[in-house]
């Protein structure tokens, strides 16, 4: 006990760098996610992108990141072995967001978009298995994120083949495809809106304490899509566009209407985000402040101290803006090309999987749903319109994810002992 009595403000200030450390990892690795299919399709530019989503993703964490993040992260472990070690729990907490943070580092510096949940969680196992054995992972939880690794991509490549083939037939392949855009582009603005509801109801309002049931969250959001529709019609017949112009440009200023949708999509992606990963950096370093200020009791959830959310927030921001295009480039360019009308589609399938998951209790990955999106939208284009090279490297840089950072977890948890003497 006495290293938290003699070293307890050391460990909390260690421990509130590797948080803003892991922060700055998911910044540069995972705002991808939300602005990797708009700046790949040109939509917006890589320094628009990166100024809208410092905005989005700051506020997802800071107003939704989470009153209480519950300080065991998602019970991949479990705490009762910890009881009577808490310098071991704060060791290891601090040792899995270094290990996590510097395993985003490399894979964002090599530009692989890498799960930022799952960097986390795999650190966590690492030292726990040295720490007190097998038993205290609860190894169904970690069952179930590696068969998120099919699962999710899956539906989300299904889910984007439809919504990519479903323009295509309406709008592209049709001989007046300005008319059926106006017709049809109001649909899908209505069904982003309604996804992009959800997405936030879902993952970001119930952070601030407002609880909504599943019928009022469902309500709330047709409300919006209705909305959304009826101005999306409006703007659109506002548009002006010469109907008897060739196909080429017909084309062009159809991809235009998706590229403002698609732009709405990436804010509401950024903010969902922001709000639901800012806990993997926030998750364990609230773990070692509570334990250091109740004198290593462990409380099964955590009351957030005022600066850890805003800590995490800055720290995201300054991963993205420092390191954050060479990801965005892996998902914009390198999978396959997008346009805007396929950007959209990645990006409304991905936010759809993630409703869908999180409505059912799946372990996902933001990162892994999009890449299944944007693979699904390329599969609608042919199997030579995707770039196998740079989709084997992002697979293989999944499944080591895992491995990797419990791998690094274990170090520098065995020197953090040494250096505390524990």
């Amino acid at each position: 006990m006495d290293i938290i009595a003699s070293y307890g403000t050391v460990l909390v200030l260690i421990a509130a760098a590797v948080g803003f450390f892991m922060a700055y990892g998911i910044g540069a690795n995972d705002v991808a996610n939300a602005m990797g299919t708009s700046v790949g399709s040109k939509a917006l530019t890589i320094k628009q992108a990166i100024i809208i989503a410092m905005i989005f993703e700051f506020a997802g964490a800071y107003l939704a990141g989470g009153e209480v993040t519950s300080t065991i992260r998602k019970g991949i472990i479990d705490s009762t072995p910890f009881i009577d070690i808490p310098e071991l729990m704060i060791l290891g907490m601090i040792s899995a967001l270094f290990a996590a943070g510097s395993w985003l580092l490399m894979a964002s510096m090599l530009g692989w978009p890498v799960s930022t949940t799952h960097s986390i969680i795999g650190a966590i196992i690492g030292f726990a298995l040295v720490a007190v054995g097998s038993e205290a992972i609860q190894w169904g939880k970690v069952a179930g994120i590696v068969g998120s690794w099919i699962v999710t991509p899956a539906i989300s490549g299904f889910i984007a083949y439809l919504i990519f083939m479903s323009a295509q037939k309406l709008i592209f392949d049709t001989n007046k495809p300005l008319e059926n855009a106006k017709r049809f582009v109001p649909i899908y603005m209505g069904l982003a809106g309604f996804v992009m509801s959800l997405v936030t109801i879902k993952k970001g309002l119930k952070h601030i304490g407002i609880k909504l049931g599943t019928v009022e969250g469902f309500a709330l959001a047709i409300g919006i899509a209705i909305i959304i529709a009826i101005i999306g019609k409006i703007a659109i017949a506002k548009l002006k566009m010469d109907p008897n112009a060739d196909k080429q440009m017909q084309f062009n200023n159809v991809e235009k209407v998706f590229a403002i949708l698609m732009v709405l999509t990436a804010c509401c992606m950024a903010f969902a985000h922001g709000s639901n990963d800012v806990a993997n950096a926030i998750g364990p370093l609230a773990a070692v402040v509570n334990i250091v200020e109740n004198d290593g009791e462990i409380a099964k959830k955590a009351a957030l101290a005022w600066w850890i959310l805003p800590l995490g927030g800055l720290g995201i921001v300054a991963g993205l803006a420092i390191l954050g295009k060479k990801v965005i480039k892996t998902i914009g360019e390198g999978i396959t090309h997008l346009t805007p009308s396929r950007g959209f589609a990645a990006e409304l399938a991905a936010a759809s999987t993630v409703v869908i998951a999180s409505g059912t209790g799946l372990p996902i990955s933001t990162t892994q749903t999009l890449v299944g999106a944007v693979l699904g939208v390329g599969m609608a284009r042919g199997i030579a319109a995707l770039n196998m090279g740079v989709i084997r490297n992002i697979v293989v840089s999944w499944v080591i994810t895992l491995p990797v950072g419990a791998a690094l977890a274990i170090v520098i948890f065995y020197i953090l002992r040494l250096v505390f003497g524990v």
